[in-house]
């Protein structure tokens, strides 16, 4: 196996640019904050941008976790990759990573500065410091479970690059931004009532429901659950109300709060005339 290395420092684009070097180096094989990346779709892993504060994030991605570390050497072993790609913010980083995961030395280094212009990397910079924004270089639906609740944005808002320059071209479907609270915000919950009070105001006002009696969630890890009791209104075609319900839901909490759906019921109690 071929490892390969792509260093810069914190926010400067890495992540951003990741597909691109790992492209022109015949790599399809990304790993980047403890994810396992093939071309675009997560193997392996869950991000270290999820831990809780700073310090957990680079002791996660940088595998000291015993269990993030056995998971991930043998997601590689069983994928075999000919090459591999390290994103990591210094030389020292990356060859922490090659050594923790059993992979041996680093037969390529390739820096932020050979592949992105100062001015770029000022850009990205300015966005992280300020606004605490990360990206992930994958598409949102494979990593949004990963972090349900937390501010998640389609990179297509984030400007990292001038639009005017035309020597730059990336598919911004295929990239994430995440901002984890504890870049900027600090730590932060949303409350039941208020999950509840934002559903129950949609759902009322989707044609055809009558009342909504109740909102019942039951949270997990990677996403909460719902159960909504309504009263419909005479005549309407049941099946066809609960899909606009659900679909109306799914965008509401995800605009609102970010958080990941992975199911909906929908009771109806009563038919009201």
């Amino acid at each position: 196996m071929q490892v390969y290395a792509f260093v810069g420092k914190t926010g400067t684009g890495k992540s951003y640019n990741a597909q691109k070097v790992a492209k022109s180096n015949g790599i399809d094989y990304i790993i980047d904050d403890a994810i396992l990346i093939k071309n675009t779709k997560v193997i392996a892993g869950r991000s270290a941008k999820t831990e809780a504060n700073f310090i957990a994030s680079v002791k996660a991605a940088i595998f000291l976790d015993d269990t993030r570390k056995t998971e991930m050497k043998h997601a590689i072993k069983k994928e075999n990759p000919e090459k591999i790609l390290i994103l990591g913010t210094s030389d020292e980083m990356v060859e922490k990573i090659a050594t923790n995961l059993g992979l041996g030395k680093i037969n390529k280094t390739i820096y932020i500065e050979d592949i992105a212009t100062e001015s770029q990397i000022k850009t990205a910079r300015r966005s992280r410091v300020e606004d605490g924004k990360h990206v992930v270089p994958v598409p949102t639906l494979e990593i949004k479970k990963q972090f349900s609740g937390y501010f998640l944005d389609s990179l297509k808002s984030f400007g990292i690059f001038n639009k005017e320059d035309n020597s730059v071209t990336y598919d911004t479907s295929e990239k994430t931004i995440i901002r984890p609270t504890y870049s900027y915000l600090g730590n932060y919950t949303i409350s039941d009532n208020v999950i509840n009070a934002i559903i129950s105001y949609v759902v009322s006002r989707v044609e055809g429901v009558s009342r909504v009696f109740k909102v019942v969630t039951q949270k997990y890890i990677d996403g909460m659950k719902l159960s909504i009791d309504i009263e419909v209104k005479y005549g309407k075609n049941i099946p066809t109300l609960s899909s606009e319900i659900r679909n109306t839901v799914i965008y509401a909490i995800d605009n609102a709060t970010g958080i990941n759906l992975f199911g909906i019921n929908i009771n109806v109690k009563s038919i009201s005339k």
